[in-house]
């Protein structure tokens, strides 16, 4: 009547308690969540609309599926697979909310697009764990993704709605009013359910290039080094004038034309018109201006001639959506800093001339007074042969 392998460690309480039980009061196996639902969209759920719920990762369940959890230990962060049997496919989501109506689950509509679901079918729901994610592969479905300026803070502020992500899927999120799908090219680590979880770790993103996106072709023109063929030098040969500065006629507009610079002068020149006299001859039949009455509101004054530069560069005119950087680069100055001079150009070149014609000599200055001394003699003598000499008088011999 004694069994000695009754007391033994694996059969101790199920010779007392059948395994069933066991597993009810939660002393065997741990048991996964697992259960059906009948799906439906985001934007079926009653209340507002919650767009950021829509483009996410995380999906909305009845509240006695917490209670369920709760009493089987699920902790935080509760992940669970998505599996449409009809269709064997399978997904990996998170969850926001319990208050979905019993017996119904809401979803993202790019989940139930990756699951061929409709609204009102089955599907199962099953806990699970993910690895924290290290590395993960995107390639945008569309060229409009490049538009974006900051990729990476856009990204980071849309996996804030997402728990976890799965190879193969193709997720949505909105930004600027603009939806934009992207989907997940790998995964690591490897785990045999190509998902990882999103959530509190250092994620390592990378690109494929757009769908659509072709890379634009170098077409070699006037303005580009042609190839290397027919014996010319390596990296070809660089033009100097362009197919735009052709297109412009840039060699007439350039600071250093003397054509532009000749025909502005000539343009802003104030000799242009013939001019008027203000004491006109007699019989001349050139008409003369008449005096204009003021007019009250009217001002007499001619209006202001437009001045146009004589140098520097001419004004471009081009067609709309056109920009031209032609302009040869002057560097500026800095302060302390040199003019160079070339010295191939000659400066100062010719004959000086002085004011005085003569070389100054040695004892001209004598001879020149002596002339003078001369010069006044002959004046006083050629003047005293022209006076007929007579009887002076002075005051004191005037009779008193």
């Amino acid at each position: 009547m004694f069994n000695p392998g009754f007391f033994e460690e694996d059969q101790m309480m199920g010779g007392i308690f059948p395994s069933t039980m066991l597993r009810r009061a939660g002393m065997g196996a741990p048991r996964r969540f697992d259960e059906y639902y009948r799906c439906y969209p985001v934007v079926m759920l009653p209340g507002p609309e919650r767009e950021n719920v829509n483009h996410g990762g995380k999906v909305i369940m009845p509240p006695s599926a917490l209670d369920k959890l709760t009493r089987l230990h699920i902790t935080y962060p509760m992940l669970f697979e998505l599996i449409n049997g009809a269709k064997d496919k399978m997904t990996h989501a998170g969850v926001l909310e319990f208050i979905a109506e019993e017996g119904k689950i809401y979803l993202p509509f790019w989940i139930m697009q990756t699951l061929s679901l409709d609204p009102g079918d089955l599907l199962q729901i099953k806990s699970t764990d993910l690895p924290p994610g290290q590395f993960i592969k995107l390639q945008a479905q569309s060229t409009s993704f490049l538009d974006i300026s900051d990729p990476k803070a856009v990204l980071e502020n849309a996996f804030r709605n997402f728990s976890c992500l799965t190879k193969g899927d193709i997720f949505t999120f909105a930004y600027n009013d603009q939806v934009y799908e992207m989907a997940v090219l790998e995964t690591k680590p490897a785990t045999d359910k190509n998902a990882i979880g999103v959530l509190e770790t250092d994620l390592e993103v990378d690109f494929a290039a757009p769908v659509g996106y072709e890379e634009p072709q170098r077409i070699s023109g006037t303005s580009t080094p042609r190839s290397g063929m027919g014996g010319l030098p390596s990296g070809g040969v660089l033009n100097h004038q362009g197919s735009m500065s052709q297109a412009i006629n840039y060699a007439s507009i350039a600071p250093q034309s003397k054509e532009a610079a000749a025909g502005a002068k000539a343009v802003s020149s104030n000799f242009l018109l013939g001019g008027q006299k203000l004491n006109a001859r007699k019989g001349s039949k050139a008409p003369t201006p008449k005096a204009s009455t003021p007019v009250a509101g009217t001002s007499t004054n001619a209006p202001p001639t437009s001045v146009r530069r004589t140098n520097g560069p001419q004004p471009l005119r081009l067609p709309p959506g056109k920009l031209f950087f032609g302009y040869e680069i002057k560097p500026v100055r800095k302060t302390g800093e040199r003019r160079e001079v070339d010295e191939s150009k000659p400066t100062f070149q010719g004959q000086g001339n002085t004011l005085r014609g003569g070389t100054k000599r040695k004892g001209g200055d004598e001879d020149n007074e002596k002339g003078k001394g001369k010069a006044k003699e002959d004046d006083r003598s050629g003047a005293g042969e022209g006076v007929t000499k007579g009887a002076g008088r002075t005051l004191r011999d005037a009779p008193r």
